[in-house]
């Protein structure tokens, strides 16, 4: 009896060595706050990337973005339009509560309502049916090929606990909403969240009852925004913080050379680009009254060409950019192809010839709607480009601000000229054929096309390429969507993000495109 009970302590205490050894608290800053912790109001990387550790898909990405199971273990289609998801059994919400097929039917439905950020996505189920409590039946209205990458971004919640605390549909986050699930959380994933004090800490804790691997040894996380580039850089230095999202480019160097410091590179899967309002019959934010100069591409290509892109990359971004032609994505795969990504020269003779052409022989004065503390450098790509326009006479001013208040503007179409960024997790074209280049209409379709340009034909190409079940057919609609985009030019685009993380020496991370930091794949030395 006193062996067993020495091997039994022994034990014991062998497992909690082995837990203390490997726990770690990792701290990590960016330079912006996540936006709300309500999974399906915002779709801000910052905001998701934070969620993520906390909520759940039913499919989700391993290290090199290939599709995996999460909280679905598999799915089969039984016809070319219903698919049928087996769940994972024995999985708890971190409030203890089980995760079945009702949390998934309210998730999606859920996710579908008007205040959701993410209703383009789970609105590609015509219907959800729970055929047990760990079987779902998603049918949709015709094949489509981008199911799986669609459910990828949708996240699930506990129903009981949404009813619970009266947040059975998602904030309205344009309208300054707050709600229980803003600051608090109950998902699935591998960390829970502890504290949430909004812009100055997020505390998550491990979740030792998680279904996963944990690969990483980290515990604890603590983010903290921390606007200011010197500041950030400096709580680095001085080891207040371990990692950092997104560094300021003027101190790579000086970082990179730092003993007990290093820098991991990597393309992000993100393009930055201009919108224009071209809806409404007078522009907002202009000089130019009783007609809107942005309907007419005349117009919008003189704003093209008159950006030296290579100035942006080498001066404002260090390099730090590839700049594009299109607002295709390379991690398309086959869908993309390099003859899509062929810019509008820079030609500023051109450009003002085009606007004397359109009427605006002197051109013209709007405000350029900008983010400070989203994308890299964000404000400073804004300046530059501000100082172009004015050089064929299109004296833009500038409106700067952080991102809440930001994408609350646009979401409410209050621009007139205006910065984006879209990518994320490398998926199908539907992800942004829908959400940003469709004519917004009912149900999601462009929710994220602010300048709400509309193009009838390209309407037309991307509802049949929503549709198309032929790989091949389907390769060309998407060429031909996007060449018809990119010669009315209804989007401007800038580059796409080359993101380095900083951080301390004995950090081990994954970087991938979507520019995500995974907890549970990191492990502090």
């Amino acid at each position: 009896m006193g062996r067993k009970f020495a091997l039994a302590l022994l034990l014991s205490l062998l497992a909690i060595w082995a837990h203390g050894a490997r726990a770690a608290t990792l701290r990590w800053s960016a330079q912006g706050d996540i936006l709300t912790m309500d999974p399906h109001a915002q779709n801000v990387v910052t905001t998701t990337n934070i969620q993520a550790q906390i909520y759940e898909p039913l499919i989700s990405r391993d290290k090199q973005m290939r599709v995996v199971p999460a909280l679905a273990v598999s799915w089969a289609q039984s016809s070319p339009t219903v698919w049928v998801f087996n769940l994972r059994r024995d999985v708890k919400f971190h409030d203890g509560a089980p995760f079945t097929a009702d949390d998934v039917l309210f998730s999606l439905q859920r996710a579908n309502e008007p205040t959701s950020n993410f209703r383009v996505y789970a609105g590609v189920a015509s219907s959800v049916r729970k055929l047990d409590d760990y079987t779902v039946e998603v049918t949709t209205a015709a094949p489509n090929l981008a199911l799986l990458n669609q459910l990828s971004f949708v996240l699930m919640m506990n129903k009981a606990w949404c009813i619970n605390h009266n947040v059975g549909r998602p904030q309205d986050f344009k309208n300054k909403e707050e709600t229980y699930a803003v600051r608090n959380a109950n998902g699935t994933g591998p960390y829970s969240l502890k504290s949430r004090d909004p812009d100055v800490k997020t505390v998550l804790a491990e979740n030792p009852n998680w279904w996963g691997n944990r690969e990483g040894n980290v515990s604890e996380a603590i983010f903290l925004p921390i606007k200011s580039d010197a500041t950030r850089v400096a709580a680095l230095l001085s080891g207040e913080v371990d990692f950092v999202l997104d560094p300021p480019l003027q101190d790579l160097t000086r970082l990179k050379n730092t003993s007990g410091l290093k820098l991991v590179e990597g393309r992000e899967n993100r393009i930055i680009f201009l919108g224009m309002d071209q809806s409404r019959g007078e522009l907002l934010y202009s000089d130019v009254k009783g007609k809107n100069p942005f309907k007419d591409v005349r117009v919008r290509r003189a704003l093209s060409q008159a950006i030296d892109i290579e100035a942006i990359k080498s001066r404002v971004m260090r390099g730090f950019a590839d700049p594009a032609g299109t607002l295709a994505s390379p991690w398309w795969g086959d869908y993309f192809t390099p003859s899509m990504d062929q810019r509008l020269p820079l030609d500023r003779p051109k450009a003002r010839r085009l606007l004397a052409e359109a009427g605006y022989p002197e051109g013209f004065e709007v405000t350029l709607d900008c983010p400070n503390a989203r994308y890299i450098n964000d404000e400073q790509i804004c300046q530059a480009l501000a100082a172009m326009f004015v050089q064929i006479g299109i004296r833009a001013k500038l409106n700067t601000m952080p991102p809440a208040n930001y994408f609350a503007k646009l979401q409410k179409n209050d621009t007139s000229l205006y910065m984006l960024g879209w990518g994320g997790p490398p998926s199908d074209p539907i992800t942004l054929l829908r959400p940003v280049l469709h004519s917004p209409r009912p149900g999601g379709d462009g929710d994220f096309n602010y300048g709400r340009a509309i193009d009838s034909k390209l309407d037309d190409l991307i509802d049949r390429i929503d549709i198309e079940a032929d790989p091949a057919r389907r390769q060309v609609m998407v060429a031909e969507a996007m060449a018809l985009h990119d010669e009315e030019v209804l989007h401007i685009p800038l580059h796409r993000q080359v993101i380095p993380w900083a951080m301390r020496a004995n950090l081990r991370v994954v970087h991938r495109p979507d520019n995500r930091l995974e907890l549970s794949w990191t492990r502090i030395e």
